[in-house]
């Protein structure tokens, strides 16, 4: 059994900031207007092969066991082929009659980061936005009102985590303006962007590296703008639909009431506690482009496979140049890329490897890659973590490190 972690010593403390923090006594709030979806047909840029996968059923139920979570998943892709597949436990705790099935839906967390950061390479490749595109030139009719360092400060900072952008949006008040906030999707980003940038940003624009939320936030409104679609529409049509990600969605997966999909959970004495889909149950929407997307394991791996394929060829989608782009922090800007930690592993060949983690409190996914061995690993929980590491993150960080013993590691 692999006995070293995918994560350096240090990596519980970073991973936990990779967090998307839900006050546990947050206020409720009236359900936002439905966002509309515009169908479009799917023309996939790749192919992932999913015939004549392993099934790692029995490796990820003993991870399950170990740690007392509800259910697990995960998939591993070598080459665009899916080698290995399992879903394991039930959608809700308790529930035993409920189990959990391969293309249910988990919600993503701060995943969603690099999706945003994706559609942003795509638009700036169709020549609709750049990524030296500022705040000021976007939201001219804002631009009078903003603090002024605000103005200069581009998409291309904004999904580096290095626009200024803070980490923390409760004392400042508008944490919990948006969870009160009722409208739509796209009105939330505004009032966002509207009460952030009048007051100073966090930092000097582009000088340091904060993780941020709201930064994903902003950019996510840069782009709806820009289109005069919701950023929902845009990241269905323009990156689910092409990868072939049909199960994309937002919020939590299931209906209220309802037994459809899994559960989130938070630990409680000991136990899962399910947390019921609904008010609640995720971040308010304003935030969407940092954390709210939801989606099968399967569909996650499709991402994945995508942005390997990416560091390798052209696609339909995106040039290699603009994928090798997202994977490239920024110069002085500690190791994180767009939406990605770049990170040294052994087992990554080259050394190099691409991680990131999220979770809304309630669940927890991790995804890895190895763009030199053209390998990745997806790992999924409907359990989250308050304020520390608990059982959610520590099993799908064991799946990730026995999937690479088992993948490529083995003789």
């Amino acid at each position: 059994m692999m006995r070293s972690s995918p994560l350096p010593p240090q990596g519980w403390i970073l991973l936990m900031v990779l967090i998307l923090i839900v006050p546990s006594c947050a206020v409720r709030r009236p359900v936002p207007a439905p966002v509309p979806v515009r169908v479009v047909k799917s023309s996939p840029s790749f192919f992932l092969e999913t015939n004549g996968a392993r099934s790692v059923d029995a490796i990820i139920e003993t991870i399950r066991r170990e740690n007392n979570v509800p259910a697990l998943a995960c998939a591993v892709v070598r080459s665009n082929r899916l080698v290995g597949i399992g879903a394991v436990g039930v959608r809700r705790w308790g529930f035993t009659n409920t189990p959990i099935a391969l293309n249910d839906r988990w919600h993503q967390g701060s995943l969603t980061k690099s999706m945003t950061a994706t559609l942003a390479a795509i638009l700036v490749d169709e020549g609709r936005i750049r990524w030296d595109s500022t705040l000021g030139e976007v939201f001219p009719d804002l631009s009078a009102a903003m603090n002024p360092a605000w103005r200069a400060v581009t998409l291309d900072q904004l999904t580096a985590n290095r626009g200024g952008a803070p980490a923390d949006l409760q004392s400042n008040g508008i944490w919990g303006m948006l969870w009160n906030f009722s409208g739509a999707p796209t009105a939330a980003r505004r009032l966002l962007l509207e009460r952030l940038t009048v007051l100073p940003p966090s930092s000097e624009p582009g000088t340091r590296y904060e993780y941020s939320n709201a930064g994903f936030a902003v950019a996510g409104h840069m782009l709806e703008t820009v289109m005069g679609q919701p950023w929902e529409e845009l990241l269905t049509e323009r990156v689910f639909l092409p990868l072939g990600m049909t199960s994309g969605s937002f919020g939590p997966p299931a209906t209220p009431g309802l037994m459809d999909q899994p559960w989130g959970h938070q630990m409680s004495d000991g136990n899962p506690k399910p947390v019921p889909p609904g008010l609640g149950a995720d971040n308010p929407v304003a935030i969407g482009p940092a954390g709210t997307v939801n989606c099968s394991v399967l569909d996650l791996a499709r991402f994945a496979a995508f942005h390997l394929l990416g560091e390798r060829r052209d696609s339909p989608i995106l040039a290699k140049v603009s994928v090798q782009r997202l994977h490239t922090p920024l110069p002085n800007n500690s190791d994180y890329a767009h939406g990605w930690m770049v990170l040294d592993r052994s087992w990554g060949g080259a050394g190099r490897v691409l991680h990131h983690s999220g979770s809304n409190t309630q669940w927890y996914s991790v995804l890895w890659m190895a763009p030199a061995r053209d390998f990745a690993v997806v790992a999924v929980c409907n359990l989250g973590a308050l304020g520390g590491v608990n059982a959610g993150n520590m099993a799908t960080d064991q799946i990730a490190s026995r999937m690479i013993q088992e993948f490529l590691n083995s003789p």
